[in-house]
């Protein structure tokens, strides 16, 4: 099996502590971007500019269908954010976006002749998506390697990390400062700390909160 792997790349902090761990791993790297129309184009700018800071090769795929499909807080302007709440899904949960990525993320890279397929979800800090957690990602595998034949691996770096984890992780792959300054996260569209009240930020603010406590006592 070769060493080459295809980072599902949005451009936020996960996914770009993803791609310093894939190039950190693997050989050869390129970035998969998905352009469903998401609420804020701005997310696509900054993916471009970090897959260009990592000298990487990007794809960026139209999935507009998806946005026709599954209309949620991030496909529509005038849904409003909202955490989940008595059970219910998030507002920004987007049906079938996951499964959708990471299948045609596993075509992009037979066509590229790559096996492995990295992708920033997370199980620990879990926001309500399904298409998150560990079991979901392990059955696509399978899928994915029955249905064309190919013996895909798909890599998850974050799976049973927190937030104050994953800043860790960050930091010790030397991309602390670049992923707090340079990454979108934020559901309103602002890069680094975000607006700061949006479910997003709340969750990575927190993390970088209690890790930044971590770095003082280390006198970092």
């Amino acid at each position: 099996m070769n060493k080459k792997a295809l980072v599902v790349f949005s451009g936020g902090q996960d996914s770009t502590t993803c791609l310093a761990w894939a190039l950190k791993q693997f050989e050869e790297v390129q970035v998969v971007t998905f352009n469903y129309n998401q609420r804020h184009a701005a997310e696509i700018e900054v993916a471009k500019e970090i897959a260009a800071h990592f000298n990487v090769k990007q794809h960026i795929l139209d999935l507009g269908l998806l946005n026709q499909l599954a209309p949620n807080a991030l496909t529509r302007g005038d849904i409003e954010i909202s955490a989940g709440e008595d059970g219910e899904l998030p507002s920004t949960f987007v049906d079938g976006r996951n499964l959708l990525f990471l299948s045609f993320a596993a075509i992009l890279a037979k066509q590229l002749s790559y096996n492995h397929i990295v992708t920033g979800v997370c199980q620990t800090d879990f926001s309500g998506y399904p298409d998150c957690r560990d079991v979901f990602v392990k059955s696509l595998n399978v899928t994915l390697n029955l249905s064309m034949d190919y013996e895909f691996v798909i890599h998850t770096p974050l799976m049973w990390l927190d937030k104050k984890e994953t800043w860790q992780l960050a930091d010790e792959l030397g991309q602390f400062e670049y992923i707090r300054e340079h990454t979108l996260t934020c559901y309103n569209g602002i890069k680094g700390s975000g607006c700061g009240e949006c479910p997003a930020c709340q969750l990575r603010n927190r993390g970088l909160k209690q890790y930044e406590e971590v770095r003082k006592t280390v006198g970092r």
